[in-house]
C-alpha cells in the first residue's frame, strides 16, 4: 500500500518501527508536504478575500498543491532509496567491490533527500509570500508552514551531507547548503512578519 494511502497513525507507526525505512528522508518529506498543505489552505483564504485582480494567492496555492504531491512522491521514493547502501554494507569487508559499490550507492541515495530539500525550501518561500497576505487569524498557519518546511529542508540537507561525506568534492553538497540557507532566510522573514 502506498504511503499516501495509509492513515497518519500507520505512517507514524511505520516510522517508529525498528526498520531502516521509512526514516529521516520520508519524515522530512511528509513534514514538508504538511507545510505545503498549510500554504495551500492559507492561500485559499487569501484568494477568497483578495480584492480586484490579485492572482498571487492563486498561483501560490497551485504551486503549493503541486509541491505537496511531489513531496509525497519523494516520501515514497525514500522508502527504497537507501536499500542499495544497506546491501553494499552487507558485502564482505574484504571484497574489492565493497568500497566502490558503497560509494556509488551513497551517491545515488543522496538524490532523493536533495530533491526533498529543494521542494521543502520552495514551500518555505511560498509560506513567506502567503504570510504577508494572510489575515491575523491565518498568519500562524503560514508561519507554521514555513517552520515545518525549514526543518524538513535542514533534515534533508543533512542527509545529503551524510550520504556524500566521503566525496567532499560533490557539487550536490553546495546545493543542499543553498537550500538550507534559503529556508533559513524564509524562517527569519516569516517570524518577523508574525510580530
Amino acid at each position: 500500500m502506498a504511503l499516501e494511502d495509509r492513515t497518519l497513525a500507520d505512517v507514524l507507526a511505520q516510522i517508529a518501527a525498528r526498520e531502516p525505512a521509512p526514516g529521516g528522508g520520508t519524515a522530512a518529506a511528509v513534514g514538508a508536504a504538511t507545510g505545503a498543505a498549510l500554504v495551500e489552505m492559507a492561500a485559499g483564504f487569501a484568494l477568497r478575500s483578495a480584492e480586484g485582480g490579485e492572482r498571487r494567492p492563486g498561483r501560490v496555492r497551485d504551486r503549493a498543491r503541486a509541491l505537496r504531491a511531489e513531496l509525497l512522491t519523494l516520501a515514497e521514493a525514500d522508502l527504497s532509496s537507501y536499500r542499495p547502501v544497506l546491501e553494499a554494507l552487507a558485502l564482505d569487508r574484504d571484497s574489492p567491490r565493497r568500497v566502490p559499490t558503497l560509494r556509488a550507492a551513497l551517491s545515488a541515495a543522496a538524490m532523493v533527500p536533495l530533491a526533498i530539500a529543494a521542494g521543502a525550501a520552495e514551500v518555505a518561500e511560498l509560506g513567506v509570500l502567503i504570510a504577508g497576505e494572510s489575515s491575523r487569524e491565518l498568519i500562524g498557519d503560514a508561519v507554521t508552514a514555513v517552520l515545518l518546511a525549514e526543518a524538513a529542508t535542514c533534515a534533508a540537507s543533512k542527509l545529503v551531507e551524510l550520504n556524500l561525506r566521503t566525496t567532499p568534492e560533490d557539487k550536490r553538497l553546495g546545493e543542499a547548503q543553498k537550500y538550507a540557507a534559503r529556508a533559513a532566510a524564509a524562517r527569519a522573514e516569516a517570524l518577523a512578519a508574525a510580530r
